[in-house]
């Protein structure tokens, strides 16, 4: 790491002023002392992709991708890990001093961490709300962690068929059901809803007396209607700011060789949430 040279990193998406990434990042280098470090959030599409990344030069240290880009940057690699391959995204790119560019997915990780930092180590059966992208990230962190069958509440026979195809691919036992029987999810020891605003609050008045643990991918609005009925029940909530943190912080040891301050960087994500 040439941490007394001038480095930078950046957040690519469309749209991506929302982005809490460039909150996180800087926390950590004040944090760690990386005076000279930047990191910034660029509005770049699939098609404006290509030519960024062609013109970054050997200041850069990184990139965080978000949607539309985590697949589309895949073809402008030159190593891509097993773990971004597995779900076909990668949402960290590394430029290395020798000018390569490597892909790596810190959602997984990021998921497991957040899950054990709640002292979730296994479970013997899950649910996942919803078939989009990160259900698929979802069923890559429950290969780690479930050791019994996956239940998928979808809408639609395609996405039925898409969380079975990626459930054959990363060696997950995915059964599907019908998203009108949803509430029947909340019954499982660990509920992962990867759905958009607004898609679970309906679910809130069927939460059980004494559930498992629920981890929201959201972060705003936060809390969702079902988490802060969750977590009325007195049962465990993780939350989409713990996986953000948690992604960024494997994103920041990734760019920089160092341990990344993951409490400094929470607070920072709490600090910017709440004076939105």
């Amino acid at each position: 790491m040439r941490s007394n040279e001038a480095r930078r990193a950046a957040v690519l998406g469309s749209p991506i002023a929302h982005s809490l990434s460039p909150v996180l990042h800087r926390a950590a280098y004040a944090e760690l002392g990386l005076d000279h470090w930047s990191y910034d959030r660029f509005e770049v599409d699939e098609a404006g992709l290509p030519g960024f990344v062609e013109g970054l030069d050997s200041t850069w240290a990184g990139l965080s991708l978000t949607m539309p880009l985590k697949r589309a940057i895949m073809p402008m690699l030159d190593g891509i890990s097993d773990t971004a391959a597995s779900v076909e995204a990668v949402n960290t790119v590394v430029l290395t001093e020798d000018g390569r560019r490597l892909g790596d997915n810190t959602d997984i990780p990021g998921m497991v961490a957040a899950l054990r930092e709640r002292g979730v180590e296994k479970v013997e059966t899950a649910a996942v709300l919803g078939a989009g992208a990160t259900a698929s990230s979802a069923l890559a962190a429950l290969a780690e962690i479930c050791t019994g069958p996956v239940t998928a509440y979808v809408r639609s026979e395609v996405r039925a068929d898409e969380m079975r195809g990626w459930g054959e691919r990363l060696g997950v036992d995915v059964r599907i059901a019908d998203w009108l029987a949803a509430d029947e999810a909340l019954r499982a020891p660990l509920v992962i809803a990867t759905t958009p605003a607004g898609t679970t609050d309906s679910l809130a008045h069927s939460v059980p007396t004494s559930p498992g643990t629920l981890f929201d991918v959201l972060y705003e609005p936060w809390p969702t209607a079902l988490a802060s009925r969750w977590a009325g029940a007195g049962a465990d909530v993780v939350s989409g700011l713990d996986l953000l943190v948690h992604q960024a912080a494997l994103q920041v040891e990734q760019m920089t060789g160092l341990d990344a301050p993951l409490a400094v960087m929470r607070a920072a994500g709490e600090a910017a949430l709440s004076a939105r």
